[in-house]
């Protein structure tokens, strides 16, 4: 494939085009000078209100989100598991003493194009040691991916690590209790992938077409994904 080598600045805005035009992605602009979470309340709150939640459901569930993702007493592990119960079966809400408990959907599961996909660039994460991953996926507002890229000379080992530093408790911990997958990859190799916490030996290899040179791996294996 022609242009192996050319900055990774390239890949990225490719990388963007490739969400936005064949995945439909929301493109939400450089976030570098932004306050970033990895719960955008305006987001998922306009998710919510167009669901036809109440207003009252709607901050409920939100102060519930937040207590299961900010907890902190617990690993990233732990948070991480409760955070994936409320995206996948709803977290129940209850407004008042009396009144029947209901679930509040964060994600349709049902019918996906209801859900707002979303794609941002340069992500602040600010902290003791302020980080700034390449890409950040969301759905309905709550970042779900992360994808780190790097030049096709660098390996892709290098992108991995970063992405395992930037786990850590000294660095951004707290915005990876949302993340269910992470990425990373570059135009030579293609792409690897992992959850959150797995090492760096046991990141996967997407092996599927690779002889396949059509178009460049990486864009190939993260349309798969």
């Amino acid at each position: 494939m022609n242009g192996i080598g050319k900055p990774e600045r390239v890949t990225q805005n490719r990388v963007i085009a490739l969400f936005r035009d064949e995945l439909e992605y929301r493109y939400l602009g450089d976030w570098s000078d932004r306050d970033n979470s990895n719960v955008d309340e305006k987001l998922l709150g306009d998710y919510l209100t167009g669901a036809r939640y109440a207003p009252e459901q709607i901050s409920r569930a939100i102060y519930l989100l937040h207590t299961e993702a900010d907890n902190p007493i617990r690993t990233l592990y732990e948070h991480n598991k409760a955070v994936y119960s409320m995206l996948r079966y709803g977290v129940p809400v209850k407004i008042e003493t009396g009144e029947v408990t209901e679930t509040v959907m964060l994600i349709n599961w049902a019918r996906p194009e209801k859900n707002d996909f979303v794609l941002a660039e340069e992500v602040t994460l600010r902290g003791d040691l302020e980080r700034r991953p390449d890409l950040v996926l969301c759905i309905n507002g709550i970042a779900v991916a992360v994808i780190e890229l790097k030049n096709s000379y660098v390996s892709i080992g290098d992108g991995i690590r970063q992405l395992l530093s930037n786990q850590q408790k000294m660095f951004n911990e707290w915005f990876f209790t949302t993340v269910q997958i992470v990425f990373a990859g570059n135009d030579s190799e293609g792409m690897r992938y992992g959850a959150i916490g797995t090492e760096e030996k046991m990141f996967l290899k997407w092996k599927e077409d690779e002889d396949d040179n059509t178009r460049y791996k990486l864009d190939k294996y993260l349309l798969k994904m």
